[in-house]
């Protein structure tokens, strides 16, 4: 019997919190056995070389939005197999009853059942999901869905608690199924419920709410004065319509509830200098609250400067570019903690109409560490301990997978990315693996492409290969503190 089922011999080794080292990891099962300078390779099961290359902890994906699009079945495999050619091997996904994913509301203790088994067999990374809570008795399933259910974190869309919200969607209690107004209230009773349960839960993990704080009343209002005066770049007209400063006042709204409520909050996708400054005036504000501050491979990557067009509409929008470089200020400062993808597989038919009829959103998580190695670590010297932390050990930390997922360690799952951070090459669709039928960044050049991906002791990206099948992946409850051993 041989002493290690894989060994990954001769790389450099991207510990999160610590640096860099060369060593070799024996993995034993789907866990890691052990991490040395050298190990044998004689009697392994496969030797993956790895020289000359950085073996990162696999990223974890923690905003994705699998079956928003398309069916949820193909688009679970098919942006699966994206997330494994980019180094992701866990996925956490935004689900939500109403239009569009199961297509149907009801009660979470049907609903969740519905959707693992829809799952089941179709991914081929590792997964888990957050509850979107939109009536209270969904709230009221708040406790039976961390205990029962493996799912530690909820959220709360502000922008749908106003009607008729152009660029949005059409009529938001129609959209959500619902007859009763998601409003500041419903958010104050949900923060109370999810605070809750994080107090019962404490021991285990954090129980969180995470918010897409926009502002829809005055969304309303300036859509209309920039729909009567447009500048001809359609995301610049779509940014000015949905201004930074109505992202500062809906951090704000909400944080002042979770004061009062004690509740831990996610402040997603923070796309603006505005956004981050309330972020961290609030996180200074509040000390005794739990703020995680989030940032996307979009706003990072791409401005309102560069000509995209309507494909790359996504809510918040894409900003200006002193936005995007206060936004790599904050996360070369830590300030931002993590960073996600917020992938939702598009396709250009929906992207079809005008800037205001066209949905919103794309993909981009097999971008995860060309964004972070090319525009953090080689152009602004961001460390790759630190890219680690962010793509990584703190989404995991913050989203109750650590240390199974998350960390480069003796017991944690065998996750790793093994990238080679001085390849360059051009965006194609053939690179990201997806069923998405444009990028934004398509033609764009990065370094940093993932070279292999191990899933739990499992080669399941290779050669520019996926070669794991569907249903690989495995359901991860949490909190895992909770659920597992």
């Amino acid at each position: 019997m041989s002493k290690y089922d894989l060994v990954i011999k001769g790389g450099s080794v991207v510990f999160p919190y610590e640096g860099v080292r060369k060593a070799d990891v024996g993995i034993r099962g789907e866990k890691i056995s052990t991490i040395s300078e050298s190990l044998p390779s004689e009697g392994a099961g496969k030797v993956v070389d790895a020289a000359g290359k950085f073996v990162f902890p696999g990223a974890v994906d923690s905003h994705v939005h699998i079956g928003i699009y398309r069916p949820f079945k193909e688009d679970a495999t098919s942006e699966s197999e994206s997330a494994a050619s980019g180094g992701v091997t866990t996925l956490l996904s935004y689900f939500r009853p109403g239009k569009n994913y199961l297509n149907k509301t009801g009660p979470y203790r049907e609903l969740l059942p519905e959707l693992l088994d829809l799952s089941d067999n179709s991914y081929v990374v590792d997964y888990g999901y957050h509850a979107t809570m939109n009536t209270e008795a969904h709230v009221g399933e708040t406790e039976w869905l961390v205990r029962e259910g493996g799912i530690s974190t909820f959220k709360y869309y502000m922008f749908y608690k106003l009607l008729n919200l152009a660029g949005s969607s059409p009529d938001g209690m129609n959209y959500l199924m619902i007859d009763s107004p998601v409003d500041l209230g419903f958010l104050y009773k949900y923060m109370k419920e999810v605070s809750r349960v994080n107090e019962l839960f404490k021991d285990y993990g954090r129980i969180s709410l995470s918010i897409h704080c926009e502002e829809p009343e005055i969304i309303r209002a300036i859509n209309e004065e920039v729909k009567l005066s447009p500048s001809g770049n359609p995301l610049k007209d779509y940014s000015d319509a949905r201004p930074p400063w109505q992202e500062e006042l809906a951090i704000n709204e909400a944080s002042i509830i979770a004061k009062y409520t004690k509740c831990p909050v996610n402040l997603l996708h923070l796309s603006s200098q505005k956004a981050v400054e309330a972020g961290k005036d609030v996180s200074s504000r509040y000390p005794e609250l739990s703020f995680l501050l989030e940032g996307t491979l979009h706003h990072l990557g791409l401005s309102n400067e560069m000509d995209l067009g309507i494909l790359a509409k996504v809510n918040p929008p894409i900003r200006s570019r002193e936005d995007v470089e206060y936004l790599w200020k904050s996360v070369l400062e830590g300030t931002i903690q993590t960073v996600v993808s917020d992938h939702a597989s598009a396709t250009r038919e929906i992207k079809k109409g005008d800037l205001w009829t066209s949905l919103p959103g794309f993909g981009g998580t097999s971008l995860m560490f060309p964004v972070l190695i090319t525009e953090g670590y080689h152009k602004r010297g961001l460390p790759l301990h630190t890219i680690a932390e962010l793509s990584s050990s703190n989404p995991a930390r913050y989203h109750n997978l650590f240390p199974k997922k998350g960390a480069i360690a003796v017991g944690s799952d065998a996750d790793f990315a093994i990238v080679d951070i001085d390849e360059e090459r051009k965006v194609t669709l053939r690179d990201l693996h997806t069923a998405q039928d444009f990028s934004p960044e398509e033609g764009m050049k990065f370094k940093g492409w993932t070279k292999y991906t191990i899933l739990r002791g499992k080669v399941i990206f290779e050669d520019d290969k996926v070669i794991a099948d569907p249903g690989y992946g495995k359901f991860i409850k949490r909190p895992v503190n909770l659920h597992y051993e």
